[in-house]
């Protein structure tokens, strides 16, 4: 087991904690747990890359344990009032999507490759940004007012984007484009 996947196992552990402290009304703590986490992404992928300890489990790892805590605070969030349901919804199910066509793509021994676009790299910066901007609203007791609106409506166009590459870059893959194929016009 590398420090890297140590790392990751630490921040599938941290999923709880934030969740309950989100709950529990200590949005201070869930900021905190938050934080740590992404802090620790950064870390474990510095490792990874720059001490030579990439692993395929991490690769596998790394993005569920991203994905795990993002979706359970955009969830929490938005059943709390914190975040508009259609937004959670949209985040939730793009996501979903994505999880469904990777599996279908396997089981018609098509499977795809696990690489994220960059809009999605793009959306899921924006979807962290606008989650630390909502989390440290509830902890400090302010409101940063058109910023986190401005944060919540670029989020929704974003996850439809990336859904919308995303479908287009899987239909090209099952109906094997890009492999050698072009397509009739």
């Amino acid at each position: 087991m590398t420090i890297p996947n140590l790392i990751t196992i630490m921040r599938f552990l941290l999923v709880p904690g934030v969740v309950y402290a989100l709950l529990s009304g200590r949005m201070d703590w869930a900021l905190a747990g938050f934080v740590v986490a992404g802090v620790s992404d950064g870390v474990d992928g510095f490792i990874a890359r720059h001490f030579n300890q990439r692993t395929e489990l991490g690769a596998y790892l790394d993005p569920i344990a991203d994905k795990l805590l993002l979706v359970s605070v955009f969830i929490v969030l938005g059943i709390m009032g914190n975040l508009p349901l259609w937004l959670v919804i949209a985040a939730v199910t793009r996501d979903a999507l994505i999880v469904t066509a990777v599996i279908l793509s396997s089981v018609m021994a098509r499977p795809v490759e696990m690489k994220p676009l960059m809009v999605s790299k793009v959306n899921t910066t924006f979807q962290i940004v606008l989650a630390i901007s909502v989390l440290g609203e509830l902890a400090f007791s302010t409101d940063f007012g058109r910023f986190t609106d401005g944060l919540v409506y670029l989020c929704g166009v974003l996850t439809v984007a990336s859904a919308a590459a995303y479908l287009v870059s899987w239909l090209r893959h099952m109906n094997g484009y890009g492999e050698g194929k072009t397509a009739n016009r």
